[in-house]
């Protein structure tokens, strides 16, 4: 019989590594004097804590923690949109993270709904939520500037 847990943590992990190697895909190819590049380097890093949180609670769990991002996924499509246009179009781009980090939110949102997980894994899932909340407003942020 599978952990819900387990199941959960490791569903949820996909998707953060999808976003950790978009954030980290676009502080690759933002020129150097960028202002936003040190930001997309410090979401790259904070996602990438979480996915060795996650993974590591996995383990504890006695799962084998996922390695690989959801290649199929609505969150991998956006970044892949966000850091294609990031150099020719950064409106687009803010818009295409924004989606991204909703989904990723929204996601974690419903995960947060099943009953069968532990407080240890609602505490990671809430820690992750918060994240995407703040690349969310980020993105809005930067929207809204560009804006102006």
């Amino acid at each position: 019989m599978s952990n819900p847990n387990v199941d959960v943590l490791n569903d949820v992990t996909k998707t953060l590594i999808d976003s950790q190697k978009g954030y980290q895909k676009v502080f690759e190819i933002a020129d150097k004097s960028h202002v936003l590049r040190e930001k997309f380097r410090s979401l790259a890093a904070e996602r990438l804590e979480l996915i060795s949180a996650f993974q590591e609670r996995v383990s504890e769990y006695g799962g084998e923690p996922v390695t690989k991002g959801g290649v199929g996924g609505s969150l991998h499509r956006a970044w892949a949109d966000f850091t294609a246009l990031f150099q020719d179009d950064e409106k687009a781009a803010l818009e295409a993270v924004d989606d991204g980090e909703e989904h990723l939110a929204d996601k974690i949102g419903r995960e947060l709904d099943n009953e069968k997980l532990d407080a240890s894994t609602i505490e990671l899932l809430q820690r992750a939520r918060g994240s995407a909340r703040h690349g969310e407003r980020f993105a809005d942020a930067l929207s809204d500037l560009s804006d102006r």
